[in-house]
């Protein structure tokens, strides 16, 4: 299980509990904030390095900065990211492992947009190799754009139950989609 913890003011990597990499970053940016998000390896597998690297850099990105409240509800929070019966889960527990709520989402809205991206991924990727720095830049402006897409699609889906901001609902997409992604 890909697991990464926030804790007090050190940034490094240890071994976690299951044997897998820890990513530390500050705890002391707000209550209402994720301090570690777990991808449920049962979902996804291990994945070759490159998908491996992905994912670890969109959880630390997500652990240094983001918004994730529940209305109602102090923070902070942990987040377990998987696939239930087709549907994406968002286990949501206190930072010591106590669970708070669950939200099963169904992926039917997100299909589109993730095989679109999917595509896109793999032309942006082609392209680094071959293509000029123009078509490049090109690529990559549609993939942000419908990275931005599946980000709202993800902030409307979670309305009213869990708050997110542009950024942190646009890293949470990112391992919504390594949770689809082949390589």
């Amino acid at each position: 299980m890909i697991d990464v913890r926030a804790r007090s003011w050190a940034v490094g990597t240890t071994t976690g509990a299951e044997g897998g990499s820890v990513r530390m970053a500050s705890e002391a940016k707000g209550a209402n904030r994720l301090t570690a998000v777990k991808l449920c390896e049962d979902s996804i597998g291990r994945g070759n390095p490159d998908q491996e690297h992905e994912r670890a850099i969109a959880i630390f990105d997500i652990l240094e900065d983001n918004h994730f409240a529940i209305p109602g509800r102090e923070g902070p929070y942990a987040l377990k990211l998987g696939l239930v019966e087709n549907k994406l889960s968002f286990a949501i527990s206190t930072p010591a492992g106590e669970p708070v709520i669950t939200h099963l989402l169904s992926l039917t809205p997100f299909r589109r947009v993730i095989r679109d991206y999917e595509m896109i991924c793999e032309s942006y990727y082609n392209a680094i190799r071959t293509a000029s720095p123009t078509q490049i830049e090109a690529i990559d402006m549609g993939r942000r754009g419908l990275h931005n897409e599946a980000s709202e699609t993800l902030k409307q889906r979670l309305e009213g139950k869990v708050e997110l901001d542009h950024d942190t609902a646009r890293r949470l997409f990112t391992l919504i989609f390594a949770l689809h992604w082949k390589g």
